[in-house]
């Protein structure tokens, strides 16, 4: 532009140029601060998208985190609700094994209290003098007794028992069975059977010491049996002898011993812990006082039993009087060429009679 070309223009045109200029440059500045903020707002965006994808990451990070968590926990949980079932299974099994022990230790106390009556006991029977003879047995430390058998076989007329010396020998007869025997101008069949018993193979008592009852040994054999028991009876209800008033005596022949019942219950026990007692007999005898014991059959097995030497007749006709018919039936049966042999013992009984044959136990020869 030239000077000229200013020289144009007047005052007013240069004031409007000089406000539009103006204006330019305000437009100028506030496109810059528009910029300015535009930049500013990007970055904002910008820092925004930056903190919303972080903060996604991390969302997602501890989202994944609570789920292990939340698996670690479920697992833990399982184990200790495990934990628990096995904790409750033995404590159940810990409860069946104290109810047990419980009930060994009430068997004990019954044991024990069974043990210690018997212990108070010096001893139940009659004293008898024992010696050891070299035998042995298996099984000793067992605490059993012998009962010796006593079997009454009630006998049918027209029959006979007959026992040999040998087993084998009564063996042979029962399998002969049928027997011809002469009786002088007659023979006669009877037939050979075995004799056979039910006895007891295994019994089981329950004890306990009589409160009122005391067992008297060691008497005088010497003085009559009323005497015996008259004399105890004087001496057994003093009181200044520990005694008391005596309801009953009874003697006990198998053994020799009296059984004294008291009227009451406070006198057995402290004469049988005295034991030894001096008894005026016209002159001064001492005799042993122990506990009666009462005795209770809890348990008892029954077996057959059969007698190996004894053998049953039957079929015997009343043709003869009654000793000569045992004498030939004896001497018929001792014969071996009729299968017999030594006879033992012999007992016949005649039709329409009853007899009753005692079986005692069948001992060893050596006994």
């Amino acid at each position: 532009m030239s000077t000229e070309d200013f020289s144009l223009m007047d005052g007013q045109s240069l004031g409007r140029l000089d406000h539009v200029l103006r204006e330019i440059n305000k437009y100028k500045t506030q496109h810059k601060a528009l910029l300015a903020e535009q930049k500013i707002l990007r970055d904002g965006i910008d820092n925004n998208n930056n903190f919303a994808k972080q903060f996604k990451k991390r969302s997602e990070e501890r989202k994944a985190s609570i789920e292990d968590e939340k698996k670690k926990r479920t697992m833990i949980i399982q184990k200790e609700k495990e934990k628990c079932r096995a904790v409750q299974d033995e404590n159940t099994k810990l409860q069946v094994e104290i109810l047990k022990v419980k009930e060994e230790l009430h068997n004990l106390d019954q044991r024990n209290t069974s043990l210690k009556k018997q212990t108070e006991i010096s001893t139940a029977v009659p004293e008898r003098r024992v010696v050891f003879r070299g035998n042995t047995k298996e099984g000793a430390h067992a605490v059993s007794f012998d009962v010796n058998p006593r079997i009454v076989y009630p006998m049918e007329g027209g029959t006979a028992l007959i026992t040999f010396e040998e087993k084998d020998v009564a063996q042979k007869i029962l399998n002969l069975k049928d027997h011809l025997v002469q009786l002088g101008d007659c023979t006669i069949t009877v037939q050979a059977k075995p004799i056979q018993f039910l006895v007891p193979s295994y019994v089981e008592m329950e004890t306990q010491v009589c409160p009122r009852r005391i067992l008297v040994s060691n008497l005088p054999k010497e003085e009559p049996e009323d005497r015996v028991l008259d004399k105890l009876d004087i001496h057994f209800s003093k009181k200044k002898n520990g005694g008391g008033e005596v309801e009953d005596r009874d003697m006990l022949h198998d053994s020799g011993t009296v059984v004294i019942t008291f009227v009451d219950d406070n006198i057995a026990k402290c004469l049988s812990d005295k034991q030894d007692h001096e008894v005026d007999f016209g002159k001064k005898y001492k005799v042993k006082v122990t506990p009666f014991l009462n005795g209770e059959i809890s348990q008892m097995k029954i077996c057959n039993s059969v007698c190996t030497r004894t053998v049953l007749l039957t079929g015997i006709p009343d043709i003869m009087d009654k000793d000569n018919l045992q004498d030939n039936l004896e001497i018929h049966f001792q014969k071996t060429a009729n299968g017999g042999g030594e006879g033992e013992g012999i007992m016949y009984n005649p039709p329409g009679h009853t007899t009753l044959a005692l079986f005692d136990e069948d001992s060893p020869k050596d006994s």
